[in-house]
């Protein structure tokens, strides 16, 4: 599925949508952040919630209507803010989850963050069903009884909970109590769980670009307003509701439920998480080969260990016993076979006076000698002064431009590329250089689009050097089918060259 037609839909559907959403602000790229958004959402708006929250059962229904009814600019708005911020989590969260199944993000080194992932939807549904229980009216009834049934069906429970718990004379305050303490704990395990989550992956983003974060408070906030949130009448368990306004985004388990009965429910629900479990055993598993360290060109120096997106690099004491010296040492089963190390790596730079450029971190299918022999050898065989494009093999596929004036390289990922390769190539003849990642937003390892800015820039190591002509390179991200702007860019460097720029 991963590398079939749906996802190639897919991708081909979130191009679609860029322009709409320029800056990387496309919410289909960010999906995991606008969860993280209205979870913290979640969690400021139900601080306040709690503390107007009476925990007793004749006292609940009433707290939480006074909200909408006395206070209704404040905690009627943070009571709708936090009923649509749990929609959307859980709509956020789905999407993420099956996004990173189609486009195949679960195997490899990204099994350990999809196992740690898979489980908390549990937690998600818990939490969310459960908050409707709080509300004590007759939404939280069917809820309450309809989870209680659900429950009850589990071999090891056999009706208990019902008989027992959920009946006009045996629900008490101390059970109420109980439930807000569930309300509470679960999604503290939640945010446990995320955090543990996110523990393979270097920087992760758990916030969305700027604007996409206040636009999506914005949108939240409106819907809040035009939208308020209201109690339906008290829960009364003596009867049953007849007419009710579902929450279809969080309640859609309990119909289902219902619908097919409660033991076929937790079946399918078993064989789901059991798939979704399985998924990184029996996904046909990518060998290409990862990173090689070599001790004698490794100085220590961290720049592989600062830059790697899945914290695959530590360092350790480099074995010539020297006090103090270190070297990088690899994890095999995290890395990503990305080569933004080798790119990071200070004894890259093409310049070095060797036969052979021994990389102090390498990738054997790419090595940067390699690629150094490929562009030398490409230059001196041009008729004319060509301008070279190295491109990420993810993005738009650049060797397709490859012809008499231009020079073509796709790389493993665009952060592979040191950047002293663009002023190597000028240097070597070549009329101008574009370097092209991802989308915005959309890179394979997360990283390497930033990283490759920032080292452009000069604000991260290794950097191109100033003294490179600015209008003799590009840098540019683009999606799978965004010819234009690439041949745009490869244009303009010629152009400026034609009208006298130096190298």
């Amino acid at each position: 599925m991963s590398s079939g037609p749906v996802r190639v839909a897919w991708l081909r559907i979130e191009e679609i949508i860029d322009p709409l959403f320029p800056g990387g602000t496309n919410p289909m790229r960010n999906l995991g952040a606008l969860a993280c958004l209205m979870f913290a959402v979640l969690l400021l708006s139900g601080i306040y919630l709690y503390a107007f929250f009476d925990t007793s059962v004749d006292g609940a229904w009433a707290s939480v209507d006074r909200l909408s009814r006395e206070h209704p600019w404040l905690g009627g708005w943070l009571r709708s803010m936090h009923r649509y911020a749990a929609d959307l989590f859980l709509i956020f969260t789905l999407l993420h989850l099956l996004r990173e199944w189609v486009l195949g993000h679960y195997s490899r080194f990204r099994a350990v963050t999809w196992l740690t992932g898979v489980p908390l939807l549990a937690f998600m549904y818990v939490s969310g069903i459960g908050g409707f229980w709080l509300n004590w009216d007759v939404l939280g009834q069917y809820a309450a009884t309809a989870s209680a049934e659900l429950i009850d069906a589990l071999p090891m429970l056999d009706g208990t909970l019902a008989r027992n718990f959920l009946d006009s004379g045996a629900v008490s305050d101390r059970f109420f109590s109980l439930l807000v303490f569930i309300h509470l704990g679960v999604p503290l395990l939640l945010l446990f769980g995320l955090w543990f989550h996110l523990q393979r992956v270097t920087r992760p983003r758990i916030l969305p670009p700027r604007a996409l974060l206040l636009g999506q408070l914005a949108f939240l906030a409106a819907m809040a307003l035009a939208w308020p949130v209201t109690s339906g009448a008290p829960a009364d368990l003596d009867r049953v509701p007849v007419a009710l306004a579902l929450d279809w985004f969080v309640l859609h388990p309990l119909p289902l439920a219902t619908a097919l009965s409660a033991a076929v429910f937790w079946s399918l629900l078993a064989v789901l998480f059991g798939v979704l479990l399985a998924m990184p055993v029996f996904h046909a598993r990518h060998t290409e080969p990862v990173a090689v360290v070599d001790a004698d060109n490794c100085n220590g120096c961290r720049r592989c260990v600062d830059d790697c997106p899945y914290s695959a690099i530590t360092l350790e004491a480099h074995p010539d016993g020297k006090p103090g010296k270190q070297i990088a040492v690899l994890a095999a089963e995290r890395c990503a076979s990305c080569g933004i190390c080798a790119g990071a790596c200070p004894s890259a730079t093409p310049f070095r006076s060797v036969s052979e450029l021994v990389n102090g971190i390498d990738m054997p299918q790419q090595s940067v000698d390699s690629l150094r022999r490929k562009l030398v050898d490409d230059l001196a065989h041009a008729e004319s002064a060509p301008v070279v494009v190295f491109g990420c093999r993810h993005g738009i596929d650049v060797e397709r431009n490859r012809r008499a004036d231009v020079l073509a390289y796709s790389l493993l990922c665009i952060g592979l590329l040191p950047p002293s390769f663009i002023e190597y190539a000028l240097r070597g003849g070549a009329a101008g250089v574009v370097v092209c990642g991802c989308a915005d937003a959309s890179c394979e390892f997360r990283l390497g689009n930033q990283w490759t800015r920032e080292r452009m820039l000069g604000t991260r190591e290794p950097h191109l050097r100033r003294t490179v002509p600015p209008d003799r390179h590009r840098v540019v991200m683009l999606g799978r089918h965004e010819q234009g702007p690439l041949d745009a860019a490869i244009d303009s460097v010629r152009k400026n060259t034609s009208q006298g720029g130096n190298p």
